[in-house]
């Protein structure tokens, strides 16, 4: 099963509004086994595709996860990576910036946790909160201490934007591929997801008075991702738009992106030298006695 995922590329410099985008599609397995099998599959494949990232040595892979709250970012980062190598992946969490990192410039947190050659780099939120979160609460910049902060708010972003556009294609250049979702979820799926958290007494350590606070700004976040989006997907750092209702179609949404990306790269496994294939030799004739 190949999933084509075009549908939900946002193309650069395409202007963007969220209600002309899904938040839910066609279910695209029959059945509950049909999807565990075609997820296995995706994790299968992408296992083996992370191992030759690694081997490569060449490439490294930065994922980045952005969505309103109980979007499901959590949920498709452990389905979809739930097969690759610990070893060769780590997941970074930003959320509010400590006293050290407001020290430096905004972007300073995130690159301190970039991905190296060969491994594959997660973000649960990114650097990308400083043009969402604090856009929708713009009191946050004055504790952000940054110099000559331009009068006009719509300034602050236009300079992000360059900001972030500049770092990504720096990555790019330098052998870092960037791969960004946003899980497009609806009012309605978010009060039900909510509800659930509240109901389920094992879901109740997820809920925070915090979540119902920010759901007052839907319309402001919507603004924020929406300008975000149609000025920071471009060809070498795409932006995904998944419809996040359905979280098992999300799942399969993303890790059918990550297995593409991954698949284009060229990338091959070290080829031994004669000199090195004569030390092998030699070693294998000693162990064989």
């Amino acid at each position: 099963m190949k999933i084509d995922t075009k549908d939900f590329l946002v193309k650069p410099g395409e202007k963007v509004k969220l209600k002309d985008w899904p938040t839910r599609v066609k279910t695209m397995c029959c059945s509950k086994e049909e999807y565990k099998q075609v997820l296995e599959k995706h994790v299968s494949d992408l296992s083996s595709l992370q191992e030759l990232l690694y081997g490569s040595n060449k490439y490294a892979l930065l994922l980045v996860f952005q969505g309103i709250d109980a979007a499901g970012k959590d949920g498709a980062i452990k389905h979809v990576m739930s097969g690759v190598n610990p070893e060769g992946c780590e997941v970074a969490s930003f959320k509010q910036p400590s006293a050290e990192e407001l020290e430096h410039d905004f972007l300073w947190r995130a690159e301190q946790k970039l991905p190296g050659r060969g491994r594959i780099g997660i973000f649960n939120r990114s650097y990308y909160e400083e043009v969402l979160v604090v856009r929708v609460h713009p009191e946050i910049l004055a504790g952000e201490g940054v110099a000559d902060t331009p009068k006009n708010r719509k300034d602050v972003w236009k300079q992000r934007y360059r900001s972030i556009l500049d770092m990504e294609k720096h990555l790019d250049r330098n052998g870092t591929r960037i791969v960004k979702f946003f899980l497009h979820l609806s009012k309605e799926e978010q009060r039900k997801r909510f509800l659930a958290r509240i109901d389920e007494p094992e879901k109740n350590w997820k809920f925070s008075m915090a979540d119902i606070h920010e759901r007052k700004y839907w319309k402001d976040y919507g603004t924020a991702f929406e300008e975000c989006l149609q000025a920071t997907s471009t060809r070498h750092a795409p932006w995904y738009a998944v419809p996040a209702d359905d979280k098992e179609n999300a799942r399969l949404i993303v890790s059918q992106i990550v297995l593409d990306t991954l698949g284009e790269l060229k990338m091959s496994y070290p080829k031994t030298t004669p000199k090195r294939r004569q030390e092998l030799l030699a070693i294998r004739k000693e162990l064989a006695g």
